[in-house]
């Protein structure tokens, strides 16, 4: 079964400080070997590094808004194509109208969303792009907003950018911007695991990023989470949907879009966990810049030692 990680990194500065007194020390008094010895200690007690832990849907250490986001795997679930929801033209669609023999991939957002939203479509963009199946001739897209105040001439609107960017003949036919009612839009985020909460003080939705590749009966095939998507992995998935194949659960990175609190003068965890990426990918490059450095500083002594 799937599992989500977080990844946290910390570096103590202190503990740093106290081993570079340490290694100074006994440059002066030692040999060159045991040096080295204590620069490699010294480096990796000074990365601490928090192994990856498994967090749970609903996890009450979360901020109270995020408490009940999630992007569950309900995989081989039927999505229930009778919901009617409003195409950017404003003219009133059911999903069914969507399944015609192609897979799908279903992505929600919000029109105004300004933080996690615009990076989702764009990275989306950039996957298909790569692709040399296209929109409206092997697989449609559905873009559902989950903000039940979106219009269909935000839609439009949004609809216009991203096929602009996107730049395939015949596209607009087989991407499709849908707006609707909050009971329409709960049913269908409901039945591929997709919880979001929206928060009154800042009228803004808390919520989870990444997209769910449907069989052409409308069944829940593969879940890709996050905000870039491998091309080669896409296509595959496109195909087993094609084919109404259904994919295995895969481990989770998810990324929460959330705002900073000018009140509280915190990042929200969209930040943070950008933050704690950043940090985990930094921490990985510069262990492993110190292992070659390492590593050619014994190749370099080697030849003096053994003429000593």
């Amino acid at each position: 079964m799937g599992r989500r990680f977080i990844f946290s990194v910390s570096v103590r500065p202190e503990l740093v400080e106290g081993l570079q007194t340490n290694c100074d020390a006994v440059s002066r008094n030692g040999s060159s070997s045991r040096v080295r010895g204590v620069r490699i200690v010294s480096l990796l007690a000074a990365l601490i590094i928090t192994v990856p832990h498994v967090i749970n849907a609903h996890d009450n250490t979360r901020p109270a808004a995020l408490r009940d986001v999630a992007f569950d795997q309900k995989l081989n679930q039927q999505v229930p194509l009778d919901l009617e929801f409003r195409d950017e033209n404003g003219k009133n669609v059911q999903l069914a109208n969507y399944f015609n023999g192609k897979p799908v991939i279903l992505t929600f957002v919000y029109f105004k969303c300004r933080d996690l939203c615009p990076l989702l479509m764009d990275g989306l963009v950039r996957s298909l792009r790569a692709l040399s199946f296209s929109a409206g001739n092997e697989f449609n897209l559905l873009t559902v907003s989950f903000d039940a105040h979106d219009t269909p001439a935000l839609a439009a609107a949004k609809k216009n950018d991203f096929i602009r960017q996107y730049s395939r003949t015949g596209a607009a036919a087989g991407w499709h911007f849908l707006t609707g009612d909050a009971l329409s839009i709960q049913k269908l985020a409901d039945s591929v695991g997709f919880h979001y909460t929206y928060d009154e003080h800042t009228g803004e939705f808390a919520h989870a990023t990444g997209i769910v590749l449907l069989t052409t009966g409308g069944k829940t095939s593969r879940y890709f989470y996050g905000i870039d998507f491998s091309p080669r992995d896409l296509r595959l998935g496109l195909i087993e949907a094609a084919a109404k194949k259904i994919g295995s659960p895969i481990d989770q990175l998810l990324l929460f879009c959330y705002h900073y609190d000018p009140v509280t003068g915190k990042y929200g965890p969209l930040i943070t966990n950008v933050v704690r990426m950043a940090g985990l990918a930094t921490a990985l490059l510069l262990g492993g810049f110190i292992f070659v450095m390492l590593k050619r500083e014994r190749s370099n002594a080697a030849p003096g030692e053994r003429t000593a």
